[in-house]
């Protein structure tokens, strides 16, 4: 991968902890650099940026707080989405991940071209969340 583009993924990756980009502006940025998706994986720390040819990137991603619940808890983490989605004062994109790990939630997998993302769980067991209009 060029290093233009592991120079974006790694911009967006930092300003989703840090809160200086939206999920949305994070997402239009990705797009435009012509990636077509990612994965978090809390379990190994990491977040993977695929682009259509097959190329990828794996990144590190900083640890978040507690470990991943054993039970998944599809109420809780559509909550969760919501909260984010609804940007209050006291959302962080790090308590987000330290919740939905709490909530059972052991990843994610973002699809622009599905226009959605798939939350799993350790015994696989998902929640879709589709990108508002």
């Amino acid at each position: 991968m060029d290093a233009e583009r592991i120079s974006i993924a790694e911009i967006c990756l930092h300003a989703a902890r840090d809160g200086s980009l939206s999920f949305p502006d994070i997402i239009g940025k990705l797009i435009a650099a012509g990636f077509e998706g990612y994965t978090v994986d809390y379990r190994c720390n990491s977040q993977t940026y695929y682009l259509p040819d097959g190329d990828s990137v794996v990144m590190e991603i900083h640890p978040s707080a507690g470990n991943v619940g054993a039970a998944f808890d599809t109420i809780e983490i559509g909550r969760l989405v919501r909260w984010a989605q609804a940007n209050p004062s006291d959302y962080s994109y790090v308590a987000f991940c330290e919740k939905v790990k709490a909530a059972g939630c052991a990843g994610y997998i973002v699809s622009f071209l599905g226009r959605r993302v798939v939350y799993f769980g350790r015994t696989a067991k998902t929640h879709v969340e589709h990108f508002p209009n």
